[in-house]
């Protein structure tokens, strides 16, 4: 992996998040993703050694800025403690900020202080709901304590955290809402993602879940199966919105579209504020910049 094939330098000027995985494949069941289905079921492994060889070419190039692009960086949590380990043996840890998507499952707090030591800054928690029912639904893996631990394992090591919501799948109620809202005020991550509305990709248990019914409620979008359509809870449809925004009141850690109020939108396609944040040097995940520029 030599990094050659296009210009980094320029692409990393230009404020983009330089990317790279140490690990192919995901073996979660999660009922909407498309990952499985895109890179395999079964996770493939990449040596450490081959993983910081491809750092040091990326640091070499002047960038110092990574983001992991594996499906999630700490499952199988032996493999991520060694790339860590290769990165402090290495003594790169104080010339990288980097970023990963991790689950809150496996997630010790010697993994934290180890990914920390090793230069990660930020981590994005795809946890998707805070309540113990729909998360089974989703079939996550993890409870809302487990989420409530990642954030203290990163909160006590020094490392950002981002939580990411996925709300208005099957079964979500306004009750289902209000635990996850009052989850992620309790747990205090430095951000918290808010979608509403899932995207629905063919092949998931999702898509055989919605398409299944006569007639189909919930899908927005596009007409027909072979352009982007999503899928929202019909029993909330109505009010979710509504709900959502008097839960989260004026708590600037939630990035959450609300068309009345842009300056929440932390979707990052013509987003000004990112922008003007990237003009005047900013660097890293996009969440994270967002929050430092505030």
């Amino acid at each position: 992996m030599s990094r050659s094939w296009v210009d980094n330098r320029r692409y990393f000027r230009e404020g983009g998040q330089v990317g790279i995985e140490t690990k192919r494949g995901c073996p979660g069941q999660c009922i909407y993703c498309a990952d499985p289905i895109a890179k395999g079921k079964e996770i493939r492994t990449r040596p450490a050694k081959a993983v910081v060889d491809e750092l040091e070419r990326l640091l070499e190039q002047g960038i110092d800025h990574i983001h992991t692009c594996d499906s999630e960086f700490n499952p199988p949590q032996w493999h991520a403690s060694q790339v860590c380990k290769e990165i402090i043996r290495r003594d790169l840890g104080d010339r990288l900020r980097w970023y990963a998507y991790c689950s809150p499952v496996p997630f010790s707090r010697e993994l934290a202080r180890l990914m920390r030591r090793a230069g990660c800054v930020g981590i994005n928690f795809g946890v998707d709901n805070g309540d113990e029912e729909m998360l089974r639904r989703l079939r996550r893996g993890f409870t809302p304590d487990d989420i409530f631990d990642a954030a203290r394992s990163c909160q006590e090591a020094g490392i950002a955290v981002m939580f990411d919501l996925l709300l208005g799948s099957p079964g979500e109620t306004r009750e289902s809402i209000a635990r996850t809202i009052e989850l992620m005020q309790r747990a205090e991550p430095d951000r918290v993602g808010v979608a509403l509305g899932v995207r629905v990709y063919p092949g998931t248990e999702l898509a055989d879940l919605v398409l299944q019914e006569e007639p189909i409620e919930g899908l927005l979008g596009g007409d027909d199966v072979s352009e982007p359509f999503y899928f929202l809870e019909p029993r909330i449809a109505s009010f979710a919105f509504e709900l959502l925004d008097d839960l989260i009141g004026d708590d600037r850690r939630f990035f959450f579209f609300d068309p009345s109020k842009p300056d929440r939108d932390y979707n990052y396609d013509d987003n000004q504020r990112l922008v003007d944040a990237i003009a005047k040097g900013y660097r890293g995940a996009y969440w994270d910049i967002l929050r430092r520029y505030e």
